[in-house]
C-alpha cells in the first residue's frame, strides 16, 4: 500500500495536468431568469454531472441587472474555467459577467443576447413576445400572472410541476427591464445559443435576430420557455460542445 499510493497520486496529478495543458474545460455556471429560481437547471445539471462536468448554479436575486451579475460574478471567481449559460433574463447577466477570463465561452438558452447600451424592455418592445401577462406584485416587483404561467411559460412541462412553477416563481424588480449593459461578452468569446419556435415569453425573431448578430452557433428546439426542463438532452448537448470546443 505504501508504494502504491504514490502512483495514484501522479496518475491523479499527471491527469489534472494534462486537462489543463489541453486547456479541456470541465466547469459549467448556470444562470437562472426571471420568474424562475436555479432548481429549475437540475435535469442539465444532472446530465453534466454524471459526463464528467463540475456545475455551479447562481441563485441570483433579481433585484437588478448590477446584484444580479455581482452574485454571478462570485460563483465565477471560484469556477476555473468555464462555459457560462444563462436563461431569458440570464442573458441579460452572461453578457455583462461574461467577460471574466476564465469564461471560456457563453450558451444563451432562448435569452437575451443585448449589444452595448440596450435594455430588455426595449429588446422586447422591438420584437414583442406572443405573452403580455407580467403583473405587478408590489414593491417594485412584477411576477408572470399565474393563471397564464403555465401556458405563457412552460406549455410542454407536466401540468403539476408548471402549476408549481407559478406559485414559487420568482418575481424580479420592473426596474431591471431598463438596465443597461455596459458590454457585450459575446463579442469576445465563442457563442452558441437555442432558439424556439414555441417560446411566449421572447419572441423566437428576437431570438434569432440576437444570435445572428452575435454569430452564436444555433440549435432550434420545438419547446416553450421552460425549455431546461422539457429538453434537457439537447441543452445539456449544446453545453458540452460549448465546452469541448473551447480554449
Amino acid at each position: 500500500m505504501k508504494t502504491a499510493m504514490p502512483t495514484v497520486l501522479a496518475t491523479l496529478l499527471a491527469t489534472a495536468f494534462a486537462a489543463v495543458a489541453s486547456g479541456a474545460v470541465k466547469s459549467v455556471v448556470l444562470v437562472h431568469g426571471s420568474f424562475a429560481d436555479g432548481s429549475g437547471w437540475k435535469p442539465v445539471a444532472d446530465i453534466l454531472q454524471r459526463d464528467g462536468y463540475t456545475v455551479q448554479v447562481v441563485q441570483e436575486p433579481l433585484t437588478g441587472l448590477a446584484a444580479d451579475v455581482a452574485a454571478t460574478r462570485l460563483v465565477l471567481d471560484r469556477a476555473g474555467p468555464c462555459v457560462l449559460v444563462g436563461h431569458s433574463w440570464g442573458g441579460m447577466i452572461i453578457t455583462e459577467a461574461g467577460t471574466r477570463s476564465n469564461v471560456r465561452s457563453l450558451v444563451y438558452v432562448y435569452a437575451f443576447q443585448p449589444e452595448v447600451g440596450e435594455t430588455a424592455g426595449a429588446l422586447q418592445a422591438k420584437t414583442p413576445p406572443a405573452s403580455n401577462n407580467v403583473v405587478s406584485v408590489g414593491g417594485g416587483f412584477v411576477q408572470e400572472r399565474p393563471e397564464s404561467f403555465s401556458a405563457d411559460f412552460a406549455a410542454d412541462v407536466p401540468k403539476a410541476l408548471s402549476e408549481f412553477m407559478a406559485i414559487s416563481q420568482a418575481p424580479i424588480t420592473a426596474a431591471s427591464f431598463s438596465a443597461k449593459t455596459t458590454v457585450a461578452a459575446w463579442s469576445r468569446k465563442p457563442t452558441y445559443a437555442v432558439v424556439s419556435e414555441q417560446d411566449r415569453m421572447i419572441n423566437p425573431d428576437l431570438e434569432r435576430f440576437m444570435a445572428t448578430r452575435a454569430k452564436s452557433q444555433t440549435i432550434e428546439l420545438d419547446g416553450s420557455h421552460s425549455i431546461f426542463l422539457s429538453h434537457p438532452k439537447e441543452v445539456a448537448a449544446l453545453i458540452e460542445t460549448a465546452a469541448k470546443a473551447a480554449k
